[in-house]
């Protein structure tokens, strides 16, 4: 897997990295208008463009590594100094980058295409009457796993077989905005919001196995 440098400044061994970011491009980060690093520090860099890499950071703003814990720090910085955060993304031949993903979400469609569930919640979040949302893949279909607006429903008179239609409606929808590999299955409609980590993540791992 490629990665992709997008950091400030950091040197090593006399050798200087700048990136500098230039205006925002829609549904990118930005892009990097000047880079200077030797091949020997990290080559992987310097592969092709719009190939799916992962984005790794290094520089005197990174951290040193988690305190007391060797283990958990060598699990995210590798031998060679570079941070990897998790974030899966490509890079255009105009420097711009677009964020995926996260890698351990990362899902795979029978055909093998690459599938980025925080994509398409993104989408869904944005439908009628929905709060939050997981896409989740069973028996290698998706399936979404949605905690409805309830308060903005019944506000506007809708009743709990109401919103099952309307979801049905927003997967519809939704299946129109996404390619072949990646449709939604069906809905499964959740009566609370989904449990979340301190830093307000959804715990995916305890809804992988969903029925309904």
């Amino acid at each position: 897997m490629r990665s992709i440098t997008v950091l400030s400044v950091f040197k090593k061994k006399s050798i200087t990295v700048y990136t500098i970011f230039t205006k925002i491009i829609e549904l990118t980060i930005g892009s990097v208008i000047f880079q200077k690093l030797s091949q020997a520090v990290h080559p992987s860099i310097f592969a092709a463009s719009n190939i799916l890499g992962e984005i790794v950071c290094k520089g005197p703003n990174v951290m040193l590594g988690y305190y007391k814990n060797n283990e958990a720090t060598e699990a995210v910085i590798d031998k060679d100094g570079w941070l990897h955060t998790g974030d899966l993304a490509l890079m255009d031949a105009e420097g711009n980058i677009t964020i995926k993903g996260r890698s351990k979400n990362l899902l795979l469609s029978a055909s093998g295409q690459n599938i980025y569930p925080e994509e398409i919640e993104d989408k869904l979040n944005n439908l009628p009457y929905v709060s939050e949302s997981i896409i989740v893949q069973q028996n290698e279909k998706l399936v979404g796993l949605v905690y409805p607006d309830f308060d903005e429903a019944f506000a506007h008179g809708l009743k709990n077989e109401d919103i099952e239609r309307v979801m049905e409606e927003n997967r519809v929808a939704l299946n129109a905005m996404l390619p072949a590999y990646s449709q939604i299955l069906k809905m499964k409609i959740y009566p609370e919001e989904f449990e979340k980590t301190p830093k307000k993540s959804i715990k995916r791992y305890l809804y992988q196995e969903a029925k309904g």
